[in-house]
């Protein structure tokens, strides 16, 4: 990260990743609560759980704190680990919009709904990332 002139950009760059920080955590702890209601459908309802069900919400939480971690790593002014959370806060809420819309996806329409939640999340995200203050603490390299 480079050295910003005004002290309130420092510190504005660090909020906002405290609060990204904080967002990826949501996301892992909307997709846990998904993996115990797929539990408890398990039990009452199987029809309404799937095999992908699983999968998306396991891999979510996995991704999602992994996430955390290049946070860290952004924050600490890595610019590749902000330039790959850039990329995935742009391009994933693509895939949940498609996973949304696509008729024979396998997904619940509960866990569409999930999947919607986590994409308002992450699109959040994306638009803290491409704030001009962030984007101006990590300017390219030659």
């Amino acid at each position: 990260m480079t050295t910003l002139t005004e002290p309130r950009e420092r510190q504005e760059v660090r909020t906002t990743f405290g609060l990204v920080s904080r967002l990826w955590m949501l996301c892992a702890a909307v997709s846990l609560l998904t993996l115990g209601a797929a539990g408890v459908l398990t039990l009452v309802a199987p029809a309404e759980v799937n095999w992908v069900v699983w999968l998306r919400g396991s891999v979510v939480v996995v991704a999602s704190l992994v996430f955390v971690i290049v946070t860290r790593a952004a924050a600490r002014g890595s610019r590749r680990a902000y330039s790959r959370m850039r990329w995935i806060s742009i391009l994933a809420p693509i895939g949940i919009c498609l996973i949304i819309v696509a008729p024979d996806s396998g997904y619940p329409v509960w866990m569409k709904v999930e999947q919607a939640i986590v994409g308002a999340i992450i699109i959040a995200i994306a638009v803290l990332l491409n704030r001009r203050v962030v984007r101006a603490a990590f300017p390219k390299t030659k």
